[in-house]
């Protein structure tokens, strides 16, 4: 049987690797160098996965001056200890082996920049499991899903990828929503930081990295 899927997109944080601890310590260390209240766990939980400047503005009520030098405190610290303080979700990595051996090909869609995300993937020897990376732009430009979501697609049809069924696997709201943007279904996988009413418009949530290996390749 041939897998449903013609080509793959990834998220990363919360779908790949387990990456709060070094985000939320991150963030807190921003908002004590910005003398501001350390919002408590829960809320900085919320932060991961949605692009770092629309959090600092929605979440914290930041302006865009004060989100940008937030970005300015936040960036250099995550890259020297933050993204690192992250591990592979159990399971997550042999899916992402089987599908590379599959011939599917591969991108990365995140809205973390893709310096970080290059180095949390080659540091745990995923690097080379995937045909494309593509994140947020490193000044933040490119970082909505939607947009990461259609440059992907760009640089997976310029290696010549069959894009006639492409789907993205995500955690969040903002997977489904960008991903839906470019006409894409979404898989929402259950062990990452959405919460069930994040689930609505996927077309499958699932439980298991086992479970999600299975309905890719059927």
């Amino acid at each position: 049987m041939a897998p449903a899927f013609t080509s793959i997109l990834f998220d990363l944080d919360g779908t790949i690797v387990d990456s709060a601890p070094g985000i939320t310590s991150t963030l807190a260390y921003t908002f004590e160098e910005l003398g501001r209240p350390v919002p408590g766990p829960a809320e900085l939980l919320a932060y991961v996965g949605p692009p770092i400047l629309d959090s600092f503005r929605e979440r914290a009520g930041m302006s865009m001056g004060e989100a940008a030098a937030a970005l300015a405190i936040y960036r250099p610290r995550y890259l020297e200890i933050g993204a690192l303080d992250s591990t592979v979700f159990p399971g997550v990595a042999d899916v992402l082996k089987a599908v590379h051996a599959a011939g599917i090909p591969v991108s990365l869609a995140t809205s973390k920049p893709e310096t970080p995300a290059r180095l949390i993937l080659s540091h745990y020897g995923l690097l080379g499991e995937f045909d494309v990376i593509t994140g947020a732009s490193d000044d933040e430009v490119r970082s909505s899903k939607a947009d990461v979501v259609a440059e992907a697609l760009v640089r997976l049809a310029a290696t010549g990828a069959d894009l006639s069924r492409p789907v993205l696997v995500g955690d969040r709201k903002h997977d489904v929503e960008g991903a839906a943007a470019n006409g894409i279904p979404t898989i929402f996988v259950d062990w990452g930081y959405g919460v069930a009413d994040e689930q609505a418009g996927a077309i499958a949530v699932i439980p298991t990295p086992a479970d999600l290996q299975k309905l890719l390749l059927g």
